[in-house]
């Protein structure tokens, strides 16, 4: 088997999710990208592992060891990115940056306390 053919395959996979990490805004996008990318990996596992002939088949348990993670980060994720969705209404990634509160913060010029004045003043 030519290593050349899956290798190239890999490339142009990973090369897409990589992509679709980078230009997408939607969560569940960004999600599936990171797969696309994990499965460019696992390709390339088994690949190298048929070429080699490894008696242990390193590569191919690797490979499942692999899936079995992104199954359980899919999950995760989803759970996220659904909860998320409901408490901001939106799953755009731009949007989602600080995910606290919109409380007001105190430390604006309209909350000037007197003591923050002493402490200048002291300073100066």
């Amino acid at each position: 088997m030519h290593l050349v053919y899956p290798a190239v395959l890999a490339a142009l996979l990973f090369c897409t999710g990589l992509y679709g990490v980078l230009a997408r805004r939607n969560a569940i996008l960004v999600l599936m990208s990171v797969e696309l990318m994990l499965n460019a990996v696992n390709l390339n596992l088994v690949a190298f592992d048929v070429w080699l002939r490894d008696a242990l088949h390193a590569g191919q348990a690797l490979t499942l060891f692999t899936i079995a993670i992104a199954a359980a980060e899919i999950g995760i994720g989803l759970a996220i990115v659904l909860q998320v969705h409901r408490n901001r209404g939106t799953a755009d990634v731009d949007r989602l940056r600080d995910l606290r509160d919109d409380a007001p913060d105190d430390t604006g010029p309209e909350t000037d306390r007197p003591d923050r004045e002493e402490k200048a003043e002291a300073a100066a």
